[in-house]
Order: structure tokens, then sequence, then C-alpha cells
């Protein structure tokens, strides 16, 4: 499998989550359940962090949480679909919300060594670049910062993706990231005690339509740059929906999630030998004067 698989749409990604804020909470129930899980493990972690970034922040269901839970902490909620940072802002109370930042996680615009905590619950799926987001997010950590996310391994959808493949060989579903291959990253970015670990979860539905729009509802459509660009025909659609029959069970049909759970911390110093890998493995930096943007 080549680097290509993975590769997504940037553009669809984002225009497909602003299209779905506004029903996102209504559907967004394994999200929320994953997220309070991710949460759960802080209870085993000293740190009182004064910066907390929650990355992919969506709604700002984890924001309202890491509120909640780090009363002294200021707490951003980033996203780059401009619509779910509408709703995340009014997380919280009156005189304590999240202060919200529409960006990519992939080129985060915080300072180097500002951020105490950085979370990411199930978004690190959506970056075309996982590696450069690990080193990113290795920089805008502080020495002793804590990285905290949740993702979904290649396993997920596996009945949707088998019931597709009976009809035709185009790709119909995201392809997602081993969690070994994340733990390499991890590694690769000069991450402290990364630890990784999995759980698979299931939600069930009466029909294949019921699952298609809870996933279109959610805004996770297959943003992949290689899908198929054409209309789905209806006798190929009836014939996945025929496939997907083979995995009912009690009169319901499965949906399944490999989710994939991983924390590390940024070292107290860098060695010269991981700074220079650092400088050797960033893209290359182009530098515009002032003076020239605005005769532009």
């Amino acid at each position: 499998m080549s680097m290509d698989d993975f590769k997504l749409d940037k553009l669809q990604v984002r225009d497909s989550f602003a299209r779905a804020a506004n029903d996102y909470d209504q559907v967004a129930v394994l999200q929320r359940e994953i997220g309070s899980r991710m949460l759960e493990r802080l209870d085993y972690v000293r740190l009182q962090p004064q910066l907390i970034v929650d990355a992919g922040a969506g709604t700002g269901h984890c924001s309202a949480e890491l509120l909640h839970r780090y009363k002294k902490a200021k707490v951003v909620s980033l996203d780059f679909a401009l619509p779910m940072l509408r709703h995340a802002r009014r997380r919280g109370r009156w005189l304590r919300r999240p202060v919200c930042v529409c960006a990519d996680i992939e080129s985060l615009p915080f300072a180097d060594a500002s951020v105490d905590l950085l979370l990411s619950n199930v978004a690190i799926q959506w970056c075309n670049n996982l590696q450069q987001t690990f080193n990113e997010f290795m920089r805008v950590l502080t020495p002793g910062g804590l990285l905290m996310f949740t993702t979904f391994g290649p396993d997920t959808l596996y009945e949707l993706r088998h019931a597709w493949s009976a009809v035709d060989s185009e790709r119909h579903t995201s392809t997602f990231i081993d969690m070994h291959d994340i733990g390499d990253m991890l590694v690769n970015a000069h991450f402290a005690d990364p630890v990784m670990d999995a759980d698979r979860m299931q939600l069930t539905y009466t029909s294949v339509k019921g699952l298609v729009k809870d996933l279109k509802m959610l805004g996770a459509h297959n943003a992949a740059s290689s899908r198929a660009k054409g209309m789905t025909g209806r006798q190929r659609w009836q014939g996945m929906c025929d496939a997907y029959e083979n995995f009912r069970v009690d009169n319901r049909l499965p949906a399944t999630y490999e989710v994939v759970y991983g924390h590390a911390w940024r070292p107290q110093a860098l060695t010269p030998a991981m700074l220079q890998a650092r400088q050797l493995s960033s893209p290359a930096e182009t530098f515009v004067p002032v003076d020239k943007l605005k005769r532009l």
C-alpha cells in the first residue's frame, strides 16, 4: 500500500465537516464516547497545564470537559471547519469559554514550546502527512508537555468495505494507518515514552441506509484523492446492500470501528541529534518581507 492510498482531498474534508456542523452532535455518539474514554486517562496523569489545545475540536465536546477538569487553564478549540467552531464557542460558561482558532492541525499557528497539553480526538486520520503533524505537535509542546490522541485503525468499517468489494474495485471508504506505524511516527518525531493501544467499538443499524446517513451527517465521507468521482448506480448500490446482509446478527447490521489511543511526552530537553533530525525532516519555508506584502 502506497502513501497515495492515504492521501486526502483536504478541501473536500473541510467542506464536508462544515456542512455537517449543525447536525453533528445528533449522531456523534461514538465520537463523544471515545473522547470521554480518552479524557478518563488524564486521571492518572500529574499535570497542571496553563495552555491546552484541543486539536480538531469539532463542536467542542472535549473542550468543554477540559474546561471543567482544568479550571485554571486556558483551553483553545482548534478546527479547520469554521461552522464547527461556531458551536464550540458556546461551550463552557459565560465567563469561561474556549478560545476558538480556525486552522489546520498539520500547520499549527502556535509558538514553539507554548502548549502544555495537546489533545486530539478522532481527528488525525484527516491529515495528509501524519509524520509532519507529529513534528508540529512536538514543536508546540513545552518540555514535559503531554500529547494525547485517538484515531481510527485499518479495521474501521470493514463490513462496509467488504460489502463494496463484492460489487466493484473502487475505493468507497477511507484508509486508516496501522497503530504500529503511528507509534513509529511518534518515535521518529522524538516523543518520549509513547504508548499505543486499541479497542473495538460497534454500532448497529437496521439498514445500510441508516449507517450511510450517519456517516453523511458526521461529515465522514470518503475523501480519498483516489476515490471514484462518478455517481454510484442503483444496481451497484443494491448489490452492496445485499452483500452487507451477510453481516446481519439478531436482525441488526454491525458497523465496527477500530479505535486507537495514543499518548506520549515531549522530552525535557532535545539533544543536538534530535534537533538536527527535526530540521532535516521539516518542509522548506519561504519568507516574504512585510513591505512586499504591503505592495501586493
